[in-house]
């Protein structure tokens, strides 16, 4: 069966839930499954479930394991206003209540839950994963562990006058919040001399490899300025140590937005971790590299999902 149809399949037999979150609620896809595992998915910074997870998603369904993607509150179609904010505790709360909601399923064995995320969300994987011994699992995909190691080489891929505008915008966003004034908005990644929150040179392949066919007309991509602020503060790889399930790390040899060097460093400090290692770039698991990380994904899930009573 090829990938798109069975991410087709998958989508037919999806069922669109909410979970209670904080004060609001979180918009999420259930896939039921066959096997009583199952995997919790979301995506990182402004993306939102559907083309963070769909082509990953119906691999994992496929092999027989329930799927919970959510958007985090504040994004897509969950709630939480204003809207297009980034902040990180309250996106480790969504995953928290994520976990709560998913072992309540009926298709969902509690013990043989995994968690899985890229990019901003891959690093969030490592701080809820420390908070959650009883996961089965944890994957987290090109994560983004360190953000003060990576923001230099994020600093040396904008233009100075851009650079000075972003943080300009994102001090105005910030104070004009304490004030109640709507959000700043920029777009989450552009080309090298755009105010943008990423400018890295993989950072526009985000288009082709989480929406090629343009399907996912309501993902907004913009965050609020203020994330250029906050960023470089966000390091959940520190909490690898306290990770106790099995973790394993996928990373990209020529990512350049969230490098994988960290990445890999952070990986040591977890007990029980291992680290897959792809070519290309911070997509690559969505592009060329599709395959072998998907592979690589699915057997991990089958080695530390599978029933307890299994030979």
């Amino acid at each position: 069966m090829s990938t798109s149809t069975q991410r087709k399949s998958a989508s037919t037999q999806r069922k669109a839930v909410r979970f209670a979150s904080g004060d609001t609620s979180c918009a999420a896809w259930h896939y039921p499954g066959s096997n009583g595992g199952c995997v919790i998915m979301a995506g990182g910074t402004s993306v939102t479930k559907e083309p963070a997870s769909d082509l990953f998603a119906a691999r994992f369904n496929d092999a027989g394991f329930a799927v919970l993607a959510f958007d985090h509150r504040r994004f897509g179609q969950s709630g939480g206003a204003p809207r297009q904010i980034v902040r990180f505790d309250e996106q480790i709360a969504d995953w928290h209540a994520a976990i709560e909601y998913a072992a309540g399923l009926p298709d969902v064995d509690p013990d043989r839950i995994s968690i899985w995320g890229f990019s901003l969300a891959g690093g969030h994987v490592f701080r809820v994963a420390a908070d959650h011994p009883r996961l089965a699992g944890a994957i987290a995909q090109t994560p983004l562990v360190d953000a003060r190691a990576v923001a230099p080489h994020a600093m040396r891929s904008m233009t100075p006058l851009a650079l000075v505008r972003l943080l300009g915008l994102g001090v105005a966003d910030l104070l004009g919040g304490l004030v109640g004034r709507p959000p700043l908005l920029v777009p989450t990644a552009g080309p090298r001399g755009a105010v943008a929150s990423l400018t890295t040179p993989d950072a526009m392949d985000g288009d082709l490899a989480l929406d090629p066919d343009g399907r996912h007309t309501d993902w907004e991509r913009t965050v609020a300025a203020r994330i250029a602020l906050q960023i470089g503060g966000y390091r959940p790889g520190r909490h690898a140590a306290r990770i106790r399930c099995p973790l394993l790390v996928v990373v990209c040899d020529r990512d350049r937005s969230a490098l994988p060097g960290p990445a890999v460093r952070a990986a040591r400090d977890a007990p029980r971790s291992e680290v897959v290692r792809l070519s290309g770039s911070h997509y690559a698991p969505f592009l060329a590299s599709h395959e072998p990380a998907v592979e690589a994904e699915i057997s991990f899930l089958q080695k530390h999902l599978a029933p307890r009573d299994a030979g």
